[in-house]
C-alpha cells in the first residue's frame, strides 16, 4: 500500500493545502479537491500529470488561468508558455 500527497503551495513557496490520497489514483484525482478552495490567485501551473480539461474549466470558472503542461497524447491542443 502506498499514498500519495497532493500539495498546494504559494507564491513564496508556503504549503497552503495538503490532500493524501491512495497511491494507484490518478494525479488529477486529488488535484480537483484542493482546487475548489484556492485563494485568490492569478494563475496556477502545473504538470502533465494534473492536466486535464476538467482542472482546467475550474480553474477558468475561478478566473483563474492556467498553466500546465499537455500531455503529448491530447488530441485538442492548448496555449502554454514554454517559458516557465
Amino acid at each position: 500500500m502506498t499514498s500519495k500527497p497532493h500539495g498546494v503551495c504559494g507564491s513564496k513557496g508556503g504549503l497552503l493545502g495538503l490532500h493524501l490520497r491512495e497511491g494507484q489514483c490518478r494525479d488529477f484525482t486529488g488535484a480537483d479537491v484542493l482546487l475548489k478552495d484556492l485563494p485568490p490567485a492569478a494563475t496556477v501551473m502545473g504538470d502533465q500529470g494534473c492536466e486535464s480539461d476538467t482542472i482546467r474549466k475550474m480553474l477558468v470558472q475561478q478566473v483563474i488561468t492556467p498553466y500546465i503542461l499537455p500531455r503529448r497524447c491530447r488530441k485538442k491542443p492548448v496555449h502554454y508558455s514554454k517559458r516557465l
